[in-house]
């Protein structure tokens, strides 16, 4: 039988073009993680010049336009003239600039670059090309700019940070190199922009920030909760787990798809392992945290599905405000409140929770690894215990992880302060949820590291007893960053080799090139 192909992943795409499809998550992560370059369609840019060529139009006629004719938040009453249109977009960008605390990552700071394009280049804001492609220039060429990321309620200040970079201001690193604006575009060959009507509330408006921190979260929750069927399975082998609570018959009873797909996956990952036929009648039943696999994996699952959906309409749509609607040979500048991100810091909130749940059954498996009253191991799998302390203490480490995702996952999208004189009385607090997504994604992956390194310790002493074939490749894998512990030595390289084979996909690939892709 064939087997179905694993997805495209995103360090194998090296170019994305805007304009006309959607973008993909896998193609978003490309450009944000990994560098991909980034063009425009022909249909992309002559969206964009009718729509700036609108926006020019109605300042000539005068119109009264929230932030290209009136003043900003409270002071939309304000009239500003035609002659101060400039002026109006460099002060939004300087006055806005105040985030504060520790920057921005670097791939966070190109995500919400490249989602600027995405939403700005469907040809509702007017802004001109010759900015975009300015943006689009930045990231081609490896220019960051130095963005705080303490102190958004959901947008605002660290895109203006960004902003200010395309004016010749701010600070942004080349190669690595901490410069002011106009240097960092200087040593790339660049030149400053001066911002037109409508363009600094462009850049500094809508859901850009929430969406890009999500998306971002989302790819590295869907990559742990596959690692997760992954290391799972290898506790469960380890642990002499019983392989009929994974029986197709039992699952089909319930009506939800993730879990038996997740049952199913588990079937797939240990089919042909010697140690898993040796020991299925080994007990009645397994603890929770083996033979609850597919329920509580299969919900997270379910959960980041629906995140998945919501996000994906969020990156594709526009959240400007006011929003340029052609009508003719004319348009209409609508005043809405399309930059508000509520649709997808609900969703955040959740994913977190979701990964919450993958990270607290995890934890209970490592703990069942290295605890010698319930392994029938070695204490702490090492072989000499007592003189060497082996992984007692990586358990720890997933504890304080854990302990860290559950304050994380308090819910940020139903807080609210008011703003702006009462103007913006209700904030969505986005920003926080998918910002602290971003974080828990980062943490699962370190407990799963953790899980793996313990459980290839594990096999190790059912050799010379045969795991399945795939699970045999993923500890070659691991087993080429992290060998086997025969005595203590510093483990933090160890667990940091294998979050990277984890973040990097390599984990998952070893299995989706085995098995297909893991549902």
């Amino acid at each position: 039988m064939k087997v179905a192909s694993a997805p495209t992943h995103p360090k194998n795409i090296n170019q994305v073009i805007l304009g006309d499809h959607q973008v993909s998550i896998a193609e978003f992560v490309a450009v944000a993680r990994y560098g991909a370059k980034v063009s425009f369609s022909p249909s992309y840019c002559d969206r964009v010049n009718h729509s700036r060529s609108l926006i020019e139009k109605f300042l000539n006629e005068n119109r009264i336009i929230y932030g290209v004719t009136t003043g900003f938040g409270s002071n939309v009453t304000e009239i500003i003239s035609t002659e101060d249109a400039e002026a109006l977009q460099r002060n939004i960008v300087r006055s806005h600039a105040v985030s504060v605390g520790d920057p921005l990552e670097k791939e966070v700071v190109r995500a919400i670059q490249l989602m600027m394009l995405i939403h700005l280049g469907h040809g509702y804001s007017g802004v001109r090309l010759e900015l975009l492609a300015l943006i689009a220039s930045l990231l081609n060429q490896g220019i960051t700019p130095f963005a705080p990321g303490d102190g958004s309620v959901g947008y605002l200040s660290p895109e203006a940070h960004m902003a200010l970079v395309l004016i010749g201001e701010g600070k942004a690193w080349h190669k690595e190199e901490l410069l002011s604006g106009r240097e960092a575009l200087e040593k790339a060959g660049l030149t400053p922009t001066t911002l037109s009507c409508k363009e600094g509330l462009a850049l500094t408006n809508g859901s850009s920030s929430v969406t890009a921190m999500a998306i971002l979260a989302l790819f590295n929750a869907i990559q742990a909760a596959k690692t997760a069927d992954i290391a799972g399975a290898m506790s469960f082998e380890a642990l002499k787990g019983t392989i009929h609570a994974f029986d197709p018959r039992l699952h089909a009873l319930k009506q939800h798809e993730e879990q038996a797909q997740t049952a199913q996956n588990l079937l797939r990952i240990l089919k042909g392992s010697e140690i898993a036929e040796t020991y299925k009648n080994y007990r009645v039943q397994d603890a929770l945290s083996l033979r609850c696999i597919p329920q509580v994996h299969g919900a997270s699952k379910r959960n980041l599905k629906d995140a998945a959906y919501t996000i994906n309409n969020e990156l594709n749509s526009v959240s400007d405000n006011p929003v340029i609607v052609p009508e003719e040979d004319d348009g209409i500048a609508l005043m809405g409140g399309n930059f508000d991100g509520t649709y997808v810091g609900i969703q955040a909130d959740i994913m977190c929770i979701a990964m919450g749940n993958l990270g607290k059954i995890a934890e209970r498996r490592i703990d069942r690894l290295v605890n010698f009253h319930l392994s029938e191991m070695p204490s702490y799998l090492v072989r000499n215990p007592g003189l060497n302390n082996g992984y007692m203490i990586p358990q720890y480490t997933a504890v304080g992880l854990l302990g860290e995702i559950r304050i994380l996952s308090h819910p940020a999208s139903v807080e609210s302060v008011p703003t702006s004189a009462n103007q913006e009385d209700v904030v969505s607090f986005a920003y926080a949820a998918s910002k602290k997504a971003y974080q828990i994604s980062k943490k699962l992956s370190y407990i799963l590291a953790i899980e793996l390194m313990t459980a290839v310790q594990a096999l190790d002493f059912h050799r010379p007893m045969k795991s399945s074939p795939v699970i045999e490749g993923v500890y070659k894998l691991i087993r080429t960053q992290v060998p086997t512990v025969e005595e203590d030595r510093f483990f933090y390289p160890d667990i940091v080799a294998i979050y990277h084979q984890i973040h990097g996909g390599d984990i998952v690939q070893v299995v989706e090139d085995m098995i297909g892709e893991i549902e």
